[in-house]
């Protein structure tokens, strides 16, 4: 099943979407904001380096709530470049997205 949720932040608003895969949990998880998005584990970081998308990931997360509370593990070049880093949280990583 595929829902979506706008997701609300200091700066302004993104767009949640959330794929529960019947097979098994957790759901696959993306919060897409105007300058890039955020994702949980499930995306492959090599395809988003290939493609030069402007994406962090967070792993372990299995609502939108949690991916704005846990910590960045992964971040592409193009988000290094909007002064994105590993170990920032969600919703700091996604207002810098907004801006």
């Amino acid at each position: 099943m595929l829902t979506t949720e706008i997701i609300e932040t200091k700066k302004g608003a993104a767009l949640g979407i959330k794929i529960e895969l019947d097979y098994r949990p957790p759901p696959l998880l993306i919060i897409q904001a105007e300058n890039g998005y955020l994702a949980c584990g499930y995306l492959s970081k090599e395809t988003i380096a290939k493609t030069e998308d402007c994406m962090a990931i967070i792993t372990g997360v299995n609502t939108f709530e949690e991916m704005l509370r846990h910590k960045v593990v992964w971040v592409s070049k193009k988000a290094m470049e909007r002064g994105i880093h590993v170990g920032m949280n969600g919703e700091e990583t996604l207002n810098n997205f907004i801006e």
